[in-house]
């Protein structure tokens, strides 16, 4: 099985170079990503030496896009979520942009980072109605409230590569049930599906080996398509609809 993962890993880090592309743009290099936004493009970031380091920002990109939709983020509530989702990657707000600094040695794993927090915050805030006041994450922690579900919020683990990875939700283990990690994916798609099958395949090998990953797929809006769920279960995770979830309240309670 290890060498199994670590195949499928190797292949996965050919396939990030392969589909990674650079331009010059004046004094900054557009870094073109072969990850997705919600709108099918490819996310770019932008990179600049200064100082003798780094600045890797968005220029803007995905919080412009997600108030353009109407989707705003001034409310209490999701300035807060915003600022909690942006601290678990070490990102910085400057103005609408998604910023961070690095350094030639780790230059990598912050560029990992930002793009992690592109697709996160895009994730957590999108919405395809203006009016819709709830936000899926919301919706979770409220129902692990509500049944009463011990968790840590926002934990994050060092993979097999060397990346960080951060799940939404830790919950420890317990005399009846081992260590279950959940993931709530507003979006669900191809996209982040893989997402969550790379990250649980570099972070399961250092964690305990009965470990349990989770991830909530929301269907209120769009039913979640049947390839998304096969590719999550062809990789261990166990996928659940959201409007399925009181099936699994027992297991992640205990």
């Amino acid at each position: 099985m290890i060498d199994e993962i670590t195949d499928l890993l190797d292949r996965y880090w050919v396939w990030l170079k392969d589909r990674t592309s650079l331009r010059q743009v004046g004094d900054w290099v557009e870094i073109t990503t072969p990850y997705l936004d919600r709108h099918n493009d490819y996310l770019q970031i932008y990179a600049c030496r200064d100082n003798g380091s780094f600045i890797l920002t968005d220029d803007g990109h995905v919080i412009e896009d997600l108030r353009q939709s109407g989707c705003h983020l001034d409310t209490p509530k999701r300035s807060d979520l915003l600022q909690m989702t942006l601290n678990g990657f070490g990102v910085q707000l400057n103005g609408a942009r998604l910023e961070l600094r690095a350094s030639q040695e780790n230059f990598a794993l912050r560029k990992h980072s930002l793009v992690q927090a592109m697709l996160a915050v895009n994730d957590l805030f999108y919405t395809a109605e203006p009016f819709v006041v709830s936000l899926f994450y919301e919706d979770v922690v409220q129902w692990l409230d509500a049944r009463e579900i011990r968790y840590s919020p926002g934990v994050h683990f060092t993979g097999r590569s060397g990346y960080d990875h951060k799940f939404d939700f830790l919950i420890p283990k317990s005399r009846r049930e081992p260590e279950r990690v959940l993931q709530a994916v507003n979006r669900p798609g191809k996209d982040t599906a893989q997402a969550a099958i790379l990250r649980w395949l570099d972070t399961r090998e250092v964690r305990p080996p009965d470990s349990r990953a989770y991830v909530l797929l929301n269907d209120s809006q769009v039913p979640v398509q049947g390839s998304v769920v096969a590719a999550l279960r062809n990789y261990e995770i166990v996928p659940v609809s959201w409007g399925d979830r009181e099936r699994v309240a027992d297991v992640l309670a205990a």
